[in-house]
């Protein structure tokens, strides 16, 4: 079924000429953004309707500002309307309903008559026998219409009613906030030989779903969380399929902005509707890391992450946004080889990065508990024993970690432990080669 109308656009009086436009675009990491564009627009003396076209079709109507740029005091604003009731077949069918069409079938017949009900099948007040055509739906070839129906517009578009008072020419400013925009950052590290060093670099995803493109737009990227009155849902991040880790000039300039920091390009790009875009955040950086072996309560399998610290002096030092981290490592035939991702929360410069990559496949921890003895109604005493065994070529350092609820109280170990926090003890093993460790502790509990 097609519709055909010829192309009329009448009922709404304009004063709108485009010359320029300068579009500014923040992004934020809670689906939204705020869109900032600049036009020179010719508006009538007194009282006229202005319209501005290529907005976004998920704006906030209430956030939306214009003003004058050139003649701020004589351009008043009486009325602000968004009028999005776009044409579409089935909101021009209900906008004929009481007025004549015509219909072809796809046998080549014409019916023309008033059209009485257009939910599904086509029911008309057939105009040459006075009848009641029903008319099935796919039996339809396409309508006819003598023009686009008022209240029916192309795109979503901004309409004002102003006064001006001052010239016919004005540079106007309109801003608003948008949904269907995000980004997110990415990071790629490559661990070297050794594993002591990782070098780093970022990447951010901008996510444009606003329903029109923003081109040549100046982008600012804004990370930290934001309160919202009524949060959107986040769109599903796409993920970033190739691996770049060549050297490339830092794109993005950070600086603080209230309790949230900054990222704006340096240059102007176009975020095309319907199109993840992605930009070095920065160039690739070397920072010292180093590899952990963790055994966490309750777990029978040790853990492997890798730890650095997000300073100047370990050749980092800048705000990291909230993202993915993807780690990789050279094989023998310098072959780079995935191994393993974690997410980072927006990381302060001097705080460290912990990054959870994986298993130890030749590191296992097998914990048996020796003996249960119940004290009194209100304390117990607990020893366990916990086998470290180590197949690897080299020696390794395991933490253990031992969580306890209530009043605890080691009473005796074979080895050393760091009271972490209230409710964690932590003994770190050094098993060497191809050997098995035992660590023994007793342990009171009260509650």
């Amino acid at each position: 079924m097609s519709v055909r109308w010829p192309i009329v656009f009448a009922g709404m009086a304009l004063a709108l000429s485009l010359f320029a436009q300068d579009v500014s675009v923040t992004v934020y990491t809670q689906n939204q953004a705020v869109v900032r564009d600049v036009r020179k627009m010719e508006i009538a003396k007194g009282v006229s309707t202005i319209s501005f076209k290529e907005v976004s079709a998920v704006l906030d109507p209430t956030s939306v500002h214009l003003k004058s740029l050139s003649e701020p005091e004589k351009l008043r604003i009486l009325e602000q309307n968004f009028e999005y009731d776009l044409a579409n077949p089935q909101a021009i069918l209900n906008k004929y309903i009481d007025r004549e069409i015509q219909v072809l079938t796809k046998t080549n017949e014409t019916y023309s008559g008033r059209l009485l009900s257009a939910g599904g099948d086509i029911v008309i007040e057939d105009k040459a026998t006075g009848g009641i055509k029903i008319i099935q739906q796919e039996a339809i070839q396409h309508f006819d219409f003598p023009k686009l129906p008022e209240g029916l517009i192309t795109r979503p578009t901004l309409v004002w009613l102003v006064e001006n008072q001052g010239s016919p020419s004005h540079e106007v400013e309109v801003s608003y906030i948008t949904g269907g925009m995000n980004w997110h950052a990415e990071y790629v590290g490559v661990i070297s030989p050794d594993e002591k060093y990782i070098d780093l670099s970022g990447w951010v995803s901008i996510d444009n779903r606003s329903g029109i493109s923003y081109p040549h737009a100046k982008l600012k990227l804004v990370a930290g969380d934001l309160h919202l009155v009524q949060p959107k849902a986040l769109p599903m991040a796409t993920e970033r399929e190739a691996l770049a880790i060549q050297a490339v000039a830092p794109e993005f300039e950070e600086k603080s902005f209230f309790e949230y920091h900054l990222y704006t390009l340096q240059r102007r790009t176009t975020l095309q509707n319907n199109q993840t875009k992605q930009i070095a955040l920065f160039p690739p950086a070397r920072t010292s890391g180093e590899k952990k072996f963790f055994l966490e309560s309750q777990e029978k399998k040790v853990k492997v992450y890798v730890e650095f610290k997000n300073s100047k002096k370990e050749g980092l030092g800048l705000p990291l946004p909230k993202g993915k981290v993807r780690i990789y490592k050279q094989d023998t035939d310098n072959a780079l080889k995935f191994i393993g991702e974690d997410a980072i929360e927006h990381t302060p410069v001097d705080e460290k990065v912990k990054l959870f990559l994986g298993y130890a496949f030749d590191l296992t921890g097998e914990r048996i508990e020796k003996e249960s003895k119940k004290l009194d109604d209100r304390a117990l005493q607990k020893t366990m024993e916990i086998h470290f065994r180590n197949h690897k070529t080299e020696t390794v350092q395991i933490t253990a970690q031992e969580r306890f609820w209530g009043d605890w109280k080691i009473q005796s170990t074979s080895h050393p432990y760091v009271k972490k926090d209230a409710y964690t003890a932590e003994f770190t093993i050094e098993i060497p080669s191809d050997q098995e460790v035992v660590l023994t502790y007793t342990c009171i509990i009260k509650w």
